[in-house]
């Protein structure tokens, strides 16, 4: 007999519960252009129709999901400096989402886990307040916390969340006592108001120098974008190049990113990537960007 895997834990848990409780096989699931690689593997086991969302340099086009959303069980995004793009939703883009999904009476997943990342302090809107009702909140510890610490959440009308409760209790019973406790008390002690204003300075100065350093070392027909928080970078390489083939080179150079096809539900995106600026030095960033521009200016 096969060995079950051992459940999910933290946010990723959620995203495999709320598959479980609103997706059947060959529901219509809409999902970013691209989309967050842990949302689309846990939802892909229940075998849903994936509907790529267009997005611009804005985050998610509302037009778009407005021609999407007839007959759709849900709409799966991340408003608040997006995995992977970094980039985040502009108010006014949130209330037209919010109407469009009310109109077609489509639950929206709110994934909020670095929405208190901001660079410049002041939060964003949550669409949640903007229809209690009708968005699913999700919110991790992991990203403000510390990663190993596995703790999720979700805010959600009480119907659902009785059939969360279901669910929960028959993939593993109750997440660990001892890390809820834990989290706790560092949060009774008001650890994260003194902790998070130093991580987001700390961040914003680590995306900066990634930035400067992406200018200085990258060829013509580069583009990336410019996140105002969270931890991560969206890089668009010359059509030709296949980041999953530049990979290879790069590390072999002592360079790591993630290539972007995977982020992509449909007709995946060869030339893109991912990189992380917030757990190495910006003189390692310079060093590393160094190496990365000087293997694409040899494929471009």
């Amino acid at each position: 007999m096969k060995p079950e895997p051992p459940a999910p834990s933290g946010s990723q848990q959620a995203l495999d519960l709320l598959g479980k409780v609103l997706i059947d096989e060959g529901s219509r699931v809409l999902v970013e252009t691209p989309s967050h690689l842990g949302a689309l593997q846990a939802f892909s086991v229940y075998r849903p129709q994936f509907v790529s969302v267009a997005t611009d340099d804005d985050g998610l086009v509302p037009g778009s999901v407005e021609n999407a959303a007839i007959g759709a069980r849900l709409l799966y995004a991340l408003p608040n400096f997006q995995n992977p793009t970094g980039r985040s939703l502009p108010a006014p883009r949130r209330r037209e989402l919010v109407e469009t999904c009310a109109r077609h009476n489509v639950p929206l997943i709110e994934d909020d886990p670095y929405g208190a990342l901001s660079y410049k302090g002041a939060p964003l809107p949550k669409i949640l307040n903007m229809r209690p009702g009708g968005v699913i909140y999700m919110g991790s510890f992991s990203e403000v916390l510390t990663p190993g610490i596995r703790l999720g959440y979700v805010v959600a009308p009480l119907p659902l969340l009785r059939r969360l409760e279901l669910a929960k209790q028959a993939t593993d019973l109750h997440t660990s006592q001892l890390t809820q406790m834990a989290a706790h008390e560092v949060i009774r002690d008001g650890f994260p108001g003194r902790h998070i204003p130093t991580i987001r300075a700390l961040y914003a100065d680590r995306c900066q120098a990634m930035q400067d350093a992406m200018a200085a070392s990258f060829p013509a027909g580069s583009s990336w974008t410019r996140p105002e928080g969270g931890m991560l970078i969206w890089v668009t390489l010359p059509g030709h190049i296949d980041a999953m083939q530049l990979l290879d080179q790069a590390i072999a150079a002592g360079v790591a990113f993630v290539p972007g096809a995977p982020f992509y539900a449909n007709a995946p995106e060869t030339n893109t990537l991912r990189l992380s600026f917030v757990t190495v030095s910006p003189e390692r960033i310079r060093e590393g960007i160094a190496i990365l521009g000087t293997l694409i200016a040899a494929l471009a």
